[in-house]
């Protein structure tokens, strides 16, 4: 049995995992913002979950662009053995359009959130010398798409934080590994934020028109066996249950668009590093005797 905490439990990928994570014996923090107000039936539901199934869920208070709200949910929590980062939204639209703020709020809440709430757990961990913290990045950490800059800049920032977190915690009995996943069926879509200068926009009718063609693929995507987003949380499950030593630093789930094969064809650059610089075991913590 685990201590887990999950970011972003509202909805998605986050209330899948902790109702599934719970029904396999692990205590589960489930975090999410406003738990009092926009998302009181969420808390609701999970709540009235654990008790009607009699499983250790506990609902938590966290804005992961808050320093303080991160601060005092993870005070309020004992024992971490696993942190999944998975709270996290996308900005859609033309480059030019956004605002500097938007630019920032987007990367506050998919680096920088991640970053803190990290930052809370890892004295417990460290105190342990044992953890997991899976960051959930995504496909779009791999490549990029017209109209999607400002949320894959902030993917393919978490990939670099990630890779980094691994090298640096490894040492101390602490692994780092990154979940990639594809398009999958969940409320994602619907919550991307629009641009604030619509005229600005307008100018733009090439991203708009792409973005319109894009979101109606993706929607047909979601008819697809890969796109279940239990995938997703299976993999967490697959993950947790991995020893030490043996989690791949990356792992594609569901419909990739090739990019499974980025990460097979940059996985021995990568390991060519690691031997250049004679870092090659601070590459996830050893299977411990």
């Amino acid at each position: 049995m685990k201590h887990i905490l999950i970011t972003g439990c509202s909805s998605g990928f986050g209330l899948m995992a902790a109702k599934h994570l719970a029904k396999k014996g692990h205590h589960i923090y489930a975090t999410m913002r406003n738990v009092n107000g926009k998302n009181a039936d969420k808390a609701s539901e999970l709540k009235n979950y654990a008790s009607s199934n009699n499983l250790n869920i506990e609902v938590v208070e966290i804005d992961v662009t808050s320093d303080e709200s991160v601060g005092k949910g993870v005070s309020q929590i004992g024992q971490v053995d696993v942190l999944i980062n998975n709270a996290g939204c996308g900005y859609g639209g033309p480059i030019e359009s956004f605002s500097s703020q938007q630019f920032l709020d987007q990367l506050d809440l998919n680096i920088v959130g991640t970053f803190r709430v990290a930052k809370a757990v890892l004295p417990k961990m460290r105190a342990q010398n044992d953890g997991l913290i899976i960051q959930v990045t995504s496909v779009a950490g791999r490549f990029c798409l017209p109209g999607y800059g400002l949320y894959h800049t902030s993917k393919w920032g978490l990939e670099c934080l990630s890779e980094t977190m691994r090298y640096e915690l490894s040492p101390l009995g602490i692994d780092t590994v990154i979940v990639q996943p594809g398009p999958f069926s969940t409320d994602f879509i619907n919550g991307i934020i629009s641009s604030e200068d619509e005229e600005i926009a307008k100018a733009y009718q090439h991203i708009n028109d792409f973005g319109e063609g894009l979101i109606s693929q993706i929607s047909s995507i979601y008819e697809d066996p890969n796109a279940d987003p239990m995938l997703v949380v299976k993999t967490f499950e697959n993950l947790i249950d991995m020893p030490h030593g043996k989690r791949p630093i990356r792992t594609v789930v569901g419909i990739d668009f090739g990019l499974q094969t980025v990460n097979e064809v940059t996985e021995p650059i990568r390991q060519g590093l690691l031997e250049a610089f004679e870092i090659t075991d601070w590459d996830g913590p050893k299977v411990k005797n």
